[in-house]
């Protein structure tokens, strides 16, 4: 039975991969500024307007809520882990942080357009160029507790936004053809974004496409549907149809801006690919119910009502550790960012194929 020992093996070392996601050799780990939507906020929401976001948020790894949507760490969290440095503080969150390894700019509800409706993409840059502006300032008066202009030279430039412009098309009835139109001025202010950092010296940046919004529970629970409109897996064809759409415009800019900018190192890294393979092969990962929400209310298939939120009123939450993929409807569970975290790291869904800890300094 010497295949049942190698298959133990196998299966041993694929848990330990997916388990362990963040081992790193990083010596000198990178200045990280990141910028971004509810996806990847560590607490700004919170900082920024004073919004609860309570228990059982953080339940799993924290035990307290951070203000992260999740019960534990987000894909960036595994990701600075996975070059030893510290999670990052939120820009605007004033009591207790360190901005030493750099700032998280992103904030819940954020979107690409309008550009100057708080906390747009185009906002957190202005935001970036203002904390650069005075922390530089400051460093050279000999504060200690800042990056000083090498670390911005040298910082690597985080960027996941764009799934709450498509999620708003649609809650607003545009039609698919209009949703459509509106996608190249979306993948435009990216474009911008890039090229106002790279102005400021940056050269090393790592964005991520959106993932497939179709499959989110929210939006499976209040969109009127018929099965026609679903795909094999049980999500809203059209709402992924969108986001492969954006997705392959910003992979087209991203390498236009290579032929452009060809000092700088640009990744993009298929986020929808991760996230589609983990709900379409969802047991293989040892998740069940993958369209359904852990945290939230009205059972299956969904488990999501409109003003229901996880962690405010009449919720109804999963037992810690269940196997879930979405936490609330809308974010993913700290055990589906493990796994998303892994199949990042591993370089399979990277284009060009540049791992995380090249960045390492």
């Amino acid at each position: 039975m010497a295949w049942v020992s190698a298959y133990i093996v196998f299966i041993s070392l694929i848990s330990s991969f997916f388990l362990n996601p963040v081992q790193c050799q990083c010596k000198n780990p990178p200045v990280i500024f990141n910028f971004g939507d509810s996806n990847s906020d560590t607490g700004g929401l919170v900082s920024g307007l004073g919004y609860p976001i309570n228990l059982p948020n953080g339940r799993t790894f924290f035990r307290r809520s951070t203000g992260r949507f999740s019960d534990g760490r987000l894909i960036l969290d595994f990701l600075c882990q996975s070059v030893n440095t510290r999670f990052l503080s939120p820009y605007l969150d004033s009591v207790g942080s360190s901005f030493l390894n750099g700032a998280n700019f992103a904030i819940a509800g954020s979107r690409l357009l309008p550009k100057y409706e708080p906390f747009a993409l185009n906002i957190q840059v202005m935001q970036f160029l203002h904390f650069k502006s005075r922390s530089i300032e400051l460093v050279s008066a000999g504060s200690r507790n800042l990056v000083g202009d090498e670390g911005f030279r040298n910082a690597l430039f985080m960027i996941d936004i764009g799934q709450n412009d498509l999620a708003g098309s649609f809650a607003r009835n545009l039609s698919y053809t209009e949703i459509v139109k509106m996608i190249p001025s979306f993948v435009t202010e990216i474009k911008n974004a890039i090229q106002v950092m790279y102005s400021q010296g940056g050269r090393k940046f790592w964005v991520h496409n959106t993932g497939p919004l179709g499959c989110l529970p929210q939006k499976l629970a209040l969109v009127q549907k018929v099965s026609s409109d679903l795909d094999p897996h049980g999500c809203l064809a059209n709402y992924n149809s969108a986001a492969k759409l954006f997705n392959e415009g910003l992979r087209h800019l991203l390498q236009d801006l290579r032929s452009e900018m060809k000092d700088a190192t640009i990744v993009y890294v298929d986020i929808y690919a991760i996230k589609y393979d983990l709900i379409a092969n969802s047991s293989n990962y040892g998740f069940s119910n993958p369209l359904m929400a852990c945290c939230g209310y009205g059972e299956p298939p969904y488990n999501y009502r409109k003003g229901v939120t996880c962690g405010q009123h009449d919720y109804q939450v999963c037992n810690e550790g269940s196997e879930f993929i979405s936490w609330d409807g809308v974010h993913y569970t700290e055990a589906a960012n493990r796994v998303i975290a892994s199949k990042i790291l591993s370089m399979e869904y990277s284009a060009p194929r540049i791992g995380f800890d090249f960045f390492c300094h």
